[in-house]
């Protein structure tokens, strides 16, 4: 199938890719090596929960669509996990409080839900699947994460976390496919969208309703 978008958008699309790309692995990277530094595990582990957070969910959705895995070959990727896990292993456990990294756990989010999506597009997937590989992008490094390290999985506590990812996904494909607005522009309210909804999560304890059985 050809792609959805024109040349000239699809390497504006490149453009954008290389700064949500690392700006996602960077902040889920620091989020794996805390949960495994807060386990009083070694280096080599807490480099292992980095990169698996980092680059997991855009690992599956690469293998998904069709594409190159983004971080082979691309050393500086992995280069990103391990200063990530650097940076917790100077500043200790104790110096990155719950809060805050719930916050740029939000912000990694929001920027790879629209991330994932406008890469499926560029690839020539059709809208709602790449809505869908959006919300893998910004969820699944986090849910293997917590997975391997025994911890409830944030699917589990009725945060509204998918959601966000899906409904900022939602936005982008919808802007970008639906209107042919510029790439920035899609990307970046798709991910302020994410982001609104996850920080109500966050600091309104917003919840989806419960199943009523």
């Amino acid at each position: 199938m050809p792609p959805l978008m024109d040349p000239a958008a699809l390497e504006e699309l490149r453009r954008i890719f290389v700064a949500l790309d690392y700006l996602g692995v960077a902040i889920f990277a620091i989020t794996g090596a805390l949960v495994a530094a807060r386990a009083r595990q070694d280096f080599v582990t807490c480099a292992f929960f980095a990169g698996m957070t980092g680059m997991g969910g855009g690992t599956i959705r690469d293998l998904l669509i069709g594409a190159p895995v983004f971080w082979i070959g691309q050393e500086w990727f992995v280069a990103v996990c391990l200063a990530a896990t650097f940076a917790v292993w100077i500043f200790r456990t104790d110096r990155w409080p719950g809060k805050p990294l719930r916050w740029l756990d939000a912000i990694g989010l929001s920027a790879y839900c629209a991330f994932g999506s406008l890469k499926a597009l560029s690839f020539g997937i059709s809208p709602v699947p790449a809505v869908l590989m959006g919300a893998i992008t910004a969820t699944f490094g986090g849910v293997m994460r917590d997975m391997i390290a025994g911890q409830p999985s944030i699917l589990l506590q009725r945060e509204i976390y998918v959601t966000a990812a899906i409904a900022g996904a939602s936005a982008t494909v919808l802007l970008s496919v639906g209107t042919g607005i510029n790439g920035w522009i899609a990307g970046g309210a798709g991910a302020g969208i994410a982001f609104a909804i996850r920080a109500g999560a966050i600091s309104r304890g917003w919840k989806l309703p419960i199943h009523p059985g």
